[in-house]
């Protein structure tokens, strides 16, 4: 592992070693990577729904429909499967 040296607000410190004191983290090093790793797994799933959505726009499959032609579109294409 990398060694690393930052400078955190003081809430923020006091808020690693309480987490630390209860023992939901063995070091404030391990609450630290944990943390970054649910950044890293939310900015993930973040872009996957933004490439959903991003696929959904450009289908044009919702252009000019209300949400009711919508939903009887989506009950025909079902009564076909």
């Amino acid at each position: 592992m990398t060694r690393q040296s930052i400078t955190l607000a003081k809430q923020n410190d006091e808020w690693l070693k309480a987490q630390v004191a209860e023992e939901e983290f063995t070091s404030k090093s391990e609450a630290v990577n944990y943390l970054i790793k649910q950044a890293r797994e939310r900015d993930a799933y973040l872009e996957f729904v933004q490439a959903k959505i991003d696929r959904g726009i450009k289908s044009g499959f919702a252009e000019k429909q209300t949400k009711e032609e919508m939903l009887a579109e989506f009950k025909k294409r079902l009564k076909n499967v």
